[in-house]
């Protein structure tokens, strides 16, 4: 299994994956609409490029970063707005540079920090889960990405930082519905792209999630709807929160539809 340590590398690996997706379009692919509503892949990546700058910020200049955070713990939705519109100014070739400067920048910062307290939106994170939530990031817009294109992505053990932090992360999944999030405890028996058996949680729960722990990622990045995933819930408390979970903070949004990416994912 892929350890923990190796966070900032495989933050550093699923960019250049999902690079080497976009890299190669026009102009028209570029303003290719994915299933997020109203972006393309074009915002999707200059959303990414903000991101990964916002990163390096938090990691090598806090006042930089708190100087550039301000506006959104005002109004978070209306500066991420801006934000993309701001970086969709610029030319498709500008953007993926940006992109490509910001996130290598972001990953050097985050390593250069090695477990340290850095800012961030919310509340300060330590370097390494700042990074965790990069691969989130990049998971959740690259799946947006790879539907709009068509094509399926590589399965990678990567994925096992998303994996843990979508179990640390449980009440935002409540807290986006409006519920109190539940004290009983979920266990997860998953199984990783490479085969290994991934289990995080205590040993006793009575609640767990058994099952694909690359779907368990797209479930809780709402990149695919629950009937469509290889995951079996036990206990009443562990199959609510496969009905609600996320693993980031804000409105749930409109998620996917059951059989949406079918002939995708046949």
């Amino acid at each position: 299994m892929t350890g923990q340590n190796d966070v900032y590398a495989d933050l550093a690996a699923e960019g250049d994956a999902l690079d080497t997706l976009v890299a190669g379009l026009d102009d028209t692919g570029w303003a290719t609409p994915t299933p997020s509503p109203g972006w393309t892949i074009g915002n999707q990546i200059a959303h990414l490029a903000f991101i990964a700058h916002l990163a390096d910020l938090s990691s090598t200049d806090p006042e930089g970063f708190e100087t550039e955070a301000a506006p959104s713990r005002v109004d978070f939705q209306g500066s991420v707005d801006a934000k993309l519109a701001e970086y969709m100014d610029d030319s498709r070739e500008g953007i993926l540079q940006r992109w490509r400067v910001n996130r290598e920048k972001g990953v050097k910062g985050l390593a250069a920090m090695d477990g340290q307290m850095v800012p961030w939106l919310q509340t300060p994170l330590p370097s390494n889960v700042l990074a965790t939530a990069g691969i989130m990031e990049l998971f959740g817009h690259g799946q947006d990405v790879a539907d709009a294109l068509q094509v399926k992505r590589e399965r990678t053990d990567r994925i096992v930082h998303l994996t843990y932090f979508g179990l640390l992360t449980r009440a935002f999944g409540y807290v986006a519905h409006g519920e109190e999030p539940p004290t009983e405890p979920v266990r997860l028996e998953l199984v990783a792209p490479s085969g290994a058996k991934w289990v995080f949680g205590p040993e006793d729960s009575a609640e767990y999630v058994t099952g694909s722990a690359w779907d368990f990622c797209l479930l809780i990045l709402r990149r695919r709807h629950r009937d469509d995933l290889d995951l079996t819930a036990y206990g009443p408390e562990a199959s609510h929160w496969l009905d609600v979970a996320q693993a980031y903070r804000g409105p749930a949004g409109e998620g996917r539809r059951p059989g949406q990416f079918a002939a995708l994912d046949a």
